[in-house]
């Protein structure tokens, strides 16, 4: 079972598909720069899609950081 989407559980997911540790870029840092491509944004989108948020691909895309993300996401929740 995964657990539910949190800011904790999105940082973590965002660190494990840059394979970097939680906490190692910032909440408002372009995540394209720390070299999230589509692939990674496609498996970041079905994810949590999975757990229950309707957050495309191109929504993520248009703003990639986790700030924007959670607010993203918290409002589609």
């Amino acid at each position: 079972m995964t657990a539910p989407l949190s800011l904790e559980r999105l940082r973590s997911d965002v660190a494990e598909v840059l394979a970097e540790e939680p906490g190692s870029f910032a909440d408002d840092e372009n995540l394209i720069d720390r070299g999230l491509d589509s692939i990674r944004l496609m498996t970041l989108a079905t994810q949590w899609r999975e757990a229950g948020f309707e957050a495309g691909y191109l929504d993520l895309a248009q703003e990639p950081t986790v700030a924007a993300w959670w607010n993203l996401l918290e409002g589609k929740r």
